[in-house]
């Protein structure tokens, strides 16, 4: 009799703790309202990313005489292809094969000079580390036209003017802050349990960084190499002021050659710039996730 009622206490007790707990599907019903301002806020937006890039998209379909004629925002009525091949074949592939040398070989000097530099700031607690990286972080601050001239001064003493590499140095310097800056927050939220193993197990600091650091660290590079790649790959400044030569052009730079003295081929400029983006959106999507992933980290403790 007695276990009968202390079951019966105790379904109650149960039953009116499951009327006061909250209905989980009443809550997830109640976070599917519909968010009005935001979905018009989104809208808004992505009309003003979405819109210039279907302008230029259609309009490098579009012939001379159609662009000043046609409206810009419709399809064009006799679509040709004649802007691609004007552009493909006034020098595009040099003008690509120069972009090419120059993003290439300044990633690569960013990423490994930035990594060795970032690793040792993370692991050194050495003052003088610390005061050169907080000398490094002040390039951030420094504006690119504000040393165009001792840069271009130096280049020119160093008998680099008018050469690829002219361009690749200064793209160099101008890129490792923010790149030892994204590296350092990333190498310094490794664990220090697993230096200590790698340690233990007999490695070396080159096998350190080879086995542990860098395999750990490859959303932070990637991240650094996206970002690097389209800062170099769209740079006009440099180019301009540090070459001359159309066999030193690169893509920013020959989109000046469609343009005339009194007038300027617009469905050609915008063709060329169809074409030169191709080659760093294909390398946006590739590495989309670890650019998120790389951008996010050492920031959230």
């Amino acid at each position: 009799m007695t276990t009968t009622t202390s079951r019966s206490a105790t379904a109650r007790i149960i039953t009116s703790g499951a009327k006061d707990r909250p209905d989980p599907t009443r809550r997830r019903s109640g976070r599917r309202t519909p968010n009005v301002l935001g979905a018009l806020g989104a809208t808004f937006w992505l009309a003003i990313v979405a819109i210039p890039l279907y302008w230029i998209v259609i309009t490098s379909f579009r012939t001379q005489a159609g662009f000043f004629t046609e409206n810009p925002l419709l399809p064009p009525s006799e679509p040709t292809l004649d802007n691609y091949v004007l552009v493909w074949e006034n020098d595009f592939l040099r003008y690509l094969a120069n972009s090419l040398i120059v993003t290439a070989g300044s990633v690569v000097l960013i990423v490994a000079c930035g990594f060795l530099f970032a690793y040792t700031i993370a692991r050194t607690t050495s003052p003088r580390v610390r005061a050169s990286f907080n000398v490094m972080l002040i390039g951030l601050a420094i504006p690119l036209q504000a040393t165009i001239i001792p840069v271009y001064l130096m280049i020119v003493q160093a008998g680099l003017y008018d050469s690829l590499l002219a361009i690749v140095l200064p793209s160099v310097a101008f890129g490792l802050p923010i790149t030892v800056l994204i590296l350092v927050n990333f190498l310094r939220d490794i664990p220090e349990q697993l230096y200590e193993a790698i340690r233990l197990d007999g490695a070396s600091e080159w096998q350190t960084i080879r086995r542990l650091a860098l395999p750990l660290s490859r959303p932070a590079i990637t991240t650094v190499a996206i970002y690097n790649g389209l800062t170099v790959w769209n740079g006009f400044l440099f180019p301009l002021i540090l070459t001359q030569s159309p066999e030193t052009r690169v893509l920013p730079l020959a989109l000046t050659s469609y343009q005339g003295l009194f007038s300027i081929n617009v469905p050609a400029v915008v063709a060329a710039v169809v074409l030169s983006s191709l080659p760093i959106i294909a390398l946006y999507i590739f590495g989309r996730r670890q650019l998120l992933a790389g951008m996010t980290a050492g920031f959230g403790k």
